[in-house]
């Protein structure tokens, strides 16, 4: 007994290790016959990572398992992937490995895994999965192709994998994902019956419009298949869309043109909960625990040809009859349900599809809606025709469905409403052709979004339609701390709501409170429930779908810490630029006028501003806008009034306030004043202190007029005169908007105001011409407007114009004698002791400090040298000439 389990065991290890070792010997031959098959059958690139082969795992048949393949097409799809799969595998008999390369290779199973398959037809009509190579000879073909593969298949499986099909042609799509399918049967009979079950989610659109969007579709079909006519027919079947189940019959048959179909379908029941499953599952929720009543119905028959030039009839009705359903855990029901809708074709022309809602009525609590509508050429230039009538309070839709939304819904909505267009009109705005009736109302709504840093409360508004035109009869809101109310016209609502278009009108607003901040920045201090929604670091852009005109008019404006009374002026908005027009509003007891534009197109909104300002308080504007502080910091100190025109750009910041880094422009300034508060200046206390003749609270600062421009943050001022009493004073330079100054004032300065010593000597020379003399004076001012630096060339003035003076006296004196000179220089250098005489130029308080005298002195002993030593060197030569004699 033991000898024989020993031959058994050893026959086993050598059956095992057979088995072991016959992949590595077949595998190089499977990998010969796949290439060489797709080689010589496919105008594709077949490529894969590996084959496999296993004996062990599935015994008694083998398995061959492919990994990553790809297939890429060829011209005119180039560098396009037609299909891949992580993995395919084929089960087969062992006996199939065995046979010669000219007998087929008979596959029993198929399974793949994570399969992308992509079918496309380009704008010409060519397709890229046409990728088998035409042969010269049928018989060729039908022999390559039994010469390598034959399907005997038990059983398939397609495992989550996706499909997706294109037709540029007819501008349709259809997109297939989480496609889970197998199937079990025979195929090797002409006649045979296939057992499927299939799972995915499903979205179509043709010509734009869309059909189906991800709706889980589910089918479990026995399907006979008759091979010989590609005829295929459904028998016990059933399907769902979303969770609404259908039971269908019917057949799909390949012929020449096309697809030949003729299928119906029904729902097995006919409660209301069926039109519950309808609606996708993300949105009607658990439907498991809704109680209804009523009934609801929909059946179907598509019957006819699929081909380029034609679709299938249609006939598809919908009908439910006073129905009502309740979510458990919600206090409100729906009630009173009537449904009668259809879908209908009867010629096989796509365009002559049509829809029709003859009836769509609900009701909840006492609100009564009541709808009906009629769509006709759905693939072309669409045509509808709607009416609505009735009440709907829309804080009772979240109570009655369980539909989630961001914002909780509030307000009476009222509407009577017909309205008739294509969508034509609608793209191209031909008003003539909109043709609306009727009125709509709302109260008491509340909006959020999150284009808006405060919800908007809308306590009542009202539109009247007409062909053509929506007129806003009232509009009345709150927002924050704002106010507004509007009228106007809306040229094309419909195409606001119903495609991409502009919203177009023209808008008159009022407002007696207007806050910006309500609509700029998000509130730091709110509260998480206030359903803002804009971070705080954002600011607001100017809606891109506003087209329209604003006459604004508003009591008080509140930006910053301004109170702009009294705004009115126009406001054109369009993409995403507000241009302000003849704005105007009181402010700083003056007036301001504002041209110009604001766009929030790019990243950081930008500006482009006229401002005018009138009769502006100079003290009061400097003190609070924050612009005018860094143009002219200096002119805080001024008492009066300011008119000036300011042309400027730059950027906004997050609180829509000019960054003054980026700003450019200049301006024009009058100052109508005559007071100054000198002592609240360093810069004029500095300037005092250095020129002590001029008291700068007594300045004449009457029209004064200046011109200045501003770019990279630094401001440069042109040249502009005030005076002091008879001394002109030019005043020019730059400022950074940083505070560092670099600014000149140049003094005319009359020789009477530089002291007593000056005085005498203009005296002493006794001409009228003399007395008209003045220097410049030039005070250099640096440093920071808190702290400036300033220095003056007073003293070298002052030396300088005494040599003038005493250069005009020696030309007067050298004619009359040493009798003048030395009275001269009694009078400048008080050479006489005894000489008590003194005129008024003596009594007069000597306003220049003593080292200035000590200049003056030395300027007159210079010149008087001078005289002197020519008179002596007369007398020498005199005395020369003598004793030569």
């Amino acid at each position: 007994m033991k000898k024989i389990f020993k031959i058994i065991g050893i026959v086993l290890l050598i059956f095992i290790a057979i088995l072991i070792a016959i992949p590595f010997v077949l595998e190089s031959k499977i990998d010969t016959i796949v290439q060489n098959y797709a080689d010589e059958n496919l105008n594709a690139e077949l490529s894969f990572d590996d084959i496999s082969l296993s004996l062990i795992s599935s015994f008694p048949k083998a398995e061959v398992s492919v990994e990553n393949l790809k297939i890429k097409t060829r011209a005119p799809f180039e560098d396009e992937t037609l299909a891949t799969a992580k993995s395919l595998s084929f089960e087969m008999s062992i006996g199939q490995l065995f046979q010669g390369t000219e007998e087929p290779l008979v596959v029993n199973e198929i399974i793949a895994d994570e399969m992308l398959l992509t079918l496309k037809t380009n704008n010409n009509g060519t397709v890229n999965y046409d990728i088998v190579k035409e042969k010269e000879n049928i018989n060729e073909v039908t022999d390559s192709g039994t010469s390598s593969f034959s399907f005997d298949i038990e059983n398939y499986e397609i495992n989550n994998s996706a499909f997706t099909y294109i037709n540029e042609e007819s501008n349709t799509n259809l997109y297939a994902t989480e496609i889970n399918h197998s199937g079990k049967g025979i195929f090797s009979g002409e006649l045979s019956e296939l057992d499927t079950e299939t799972e995915a989610r499903i979205s179509m659109s043709i010509d734009s419009t869309e059909y189906l969007s991800n709706n889980i579709i589910k089918l479990e079909a026995l399907i006979d298949l008759d091979l010989e006519q590609e005829k295929y027919t459904f028998k016990d079947n059933k399907g769902f869309i979303n969770q609404l189940p259908l039971e269908f019959q019917g057949y799909v048959q390949m012929v020449e043109e096309g697809q030949q179909i003729d299928i119906s379908f029904k729902n097995p029941e006919s409660s209301f909960k069926d039109f519950l499953a309808v609606i996708p599952k993300e949105y009607a929720k658990n439907i498991e625990n809704v109680t209804t009543t009523g009934n609801f119905t929909v059946n179907g028959i598509i019957k006819g040809l699929v081909s380029e030039e034609t679709i299938p009839t249609l006939d598809i009705n919908m009908r439910s009859d006073n129905a009502s359903f309740k979510y458990p855990n919600l206090p409100k029901s729906v009630k009173n349900i009537n449904i009668n809708a259809s879908v209908k074709n009867t010629t096989g022309n796509v365009d002559d599809t049509f829809v029709d809602v003859n009836q769509l009525d609900f009701k909840i609590d006492q609100d009564v809606f009541k709808s009906e509508a009629h769509i006709k050429n759905l693939t072309g230039n669409m045509l509808v025709n709607a009416n609505l009538d009735g009440v709907l309070n829309l804080a009772n839709i979240t109570k009655a469905y369980p539909i989630e939304l961001e914002n909780e819904l509030s307000g009476i909505l009222k509407g009577q409403l017909n309205t008739a267009f294509d969508m034509n009109a609608i793209e191209t705005n031909a008003y003539q052709r909109i043709k609306n009736n009727g009125s709509v109302s709302i109260s008491d709504f509340i909006f959020s979004s999150e284009d808006i840093v405060n919800p908007i409360q809308i306590n009542k508004a009202d539109l009247t339609f007409k062909p053509g035109t929506v007129s806003l009869n009232n509009f009345d809101a709150l927002t924050g701390k704002s106010d507004f109310s509007a009228t106007g016209t809306i040229n094309n609502l419909l195409g606001f709501l119903l495609s991409d278009k502009k919203l177009q009108g023209n808008f008159n607003v009022k407002s007696n409170t207007f806050a910006i901040s309500d609509f700029m920045v998000e509130d730091e201090t709110a509260s998480a429930t206030s359903n803002k929604t804009t971070s705080n670091k954002e600011s607001l852009k100017i809606p891109d779908f506003l087209d329209c005109t604003i006459v604004a008019n508003a009591n008080t404006v509140i930006y910053d810490n301004l109170n702009l009374k009294n705004v009115k002026g126009q406001l054109l908005i369009k993409d995403q630029n507000a241009n302000l027009k003849n704005m105007t509003t009181d402010l700083f007891n003056g007036k301001l006028g504002i041209s110009g534009n604001v766009s929030t197109k790019e990243a950081k909104p930008s500006f482009d501003m006229q401002l005018a300002m009138q009769q502006f308080d100079i003290s009061q504007s400097f003190k609070d806008l924050e612009m005018l502080k860094f143009l002219a910091p200096i002119a805080k100190v001024l008492q009066g009034k300011l008119n000036s025109t300011i042309d400027l750009s730059g950027v906004l910041d997050e609180n829509f306030s000019p960054d003054l880094a980026t700003i450019t422009g200049n301006a024009l300034a009058e100052v109508l004043t005559d007071k100054v508060n000198a002592g609240n200046s360093p810069i004029l206390s500095g300037l005092g202190s250095k020129l002590d003749f001029i008291n700068f609270d007594e300045l004449d600062l009457k029209a004064i007029k200046t011109k200045l421009s501003f770019e990279n943050g630094e401001v440069s001022v042109k040249p502009f005169t005030i005076n002091y009493k008879d001394i002109p004073i030019e005043v020019s330079g730059s400022h950074s908007f940083s505070n560092t100054m670099n600014y000149s004032a140049v003094l005319k300065v009359p020789a009477k105001y530089l002291g007593g010593d000056v005085n005498r000597l203009i005296g002493k020379i006794n001409d009228a011409e003399v007395n008209k003399i003045t220097i410049p004076v030039t005070a250099n001012i640096g440093g920071t407007f808190s702290s400036p630096q300033i220095k003056t060339d007073l003293t070298s003035g002052v030396s300088n114009l005494t040599k003038q003076l005493i250069e005009i006296q020696k030309q007067k004196l050298l004619n009359q004698g040493s009798n003048k000179i030395e009275d001269l220089l009694g009078g400048i250098l008080g050479g006489n002791s005894n000489n008590t005489k003194t005129d008024s130029t003596t009594k007069k308080t000597d306003s220049i400090k003593a080292n200035t005298n000590d200049k003056i002195k030395e300027g007159v002993k210079d010149v008087l040298g001078g005289i002197l030593g020519g008179k002596k060197k007369s007398k020498d030569k005199k005395a020369q000439d003598s004793t030569k004699n």
